[in-house]
């Protein structure tokens, strides 16, 4: 499985691609991408637009996952973030690939075993599960491939329960029934 995390921010838009293969998570890609605060806002989109769509048509992801934006106390960032998080989501949709999102602290005890885990503890956990030479950086990267990470981790999980619903057999009601 591949699969793309996007921790969305309109100054920096972190990414982190990891592919599990036998076993192993591998890093692909990680980075940011960045917009000047002091361009227009439509510009600032349509450029994050831009070079989230070419990312995405340039790996080639199974599973694109988004951080689900649930609490800010500044409602200014909050904005900023909603229309990052918007634009990623459209883009991994428009690409056809499965479309994801978990919140900071679902992400957080998956990779972490602990759901208000600082930054610096995300990043020190992604290091060594990913058994990268050094922390990513800056920590819109290990942001990035932690969503990654988390969904490695949760995919089985959700396929299993999947699966098994999928097994059941449906309620039978007879006819004149009303079911309540």
């Amino acid at each position: 499985m591949f699969v793309l995390g996007i921790d969305p921010g309109l100054s920096r838009c972190g990414y982190g691609a990891v592919r599990r293969q036998r076993g192993q998570s591998l890093v692909v890609a990680g980075g940011v991408v960045v917009t000047n605060p002091a361009t227009a806002l439509p510009e600032r989109l349509r450029a994050l637009h831009a070079e989230l769509r070419a990312l995405v048509g340039e790996l080639h992801p199974d599973v694109v996952v988004v951080e689900r934006v649930f609490f800010q106390t500044n409602a200014r960032t909050a904005m900023a973030t909603g229309q990052a998080s918007g634009l990623a989501l459209m883009v991994a949709a428009d690409s056809g690939c499965e479309v994801v999102q978990y919140t900071a602290n679902e992400v957080k005890m998956a990779v972490c075993g602990y759901g208000a885990a600082s930054k610096a503890q995300v990043q020190r956990m992604v290091t060594q599960l990913l058994q990268l030479a050094e922390v990513p950086r800056p920590p819109d990267v290990a942001d990035a491939l932690a969503l990654a990470v988390c969904h490695l981790t949760a995919a089985p999980f959700h396929q299993a329960v999947a699966a098994a619903m999928s097994r059941r057999p449906a309620p039978a009601t007879g006819a004149g029934e009303v079911v309540r």
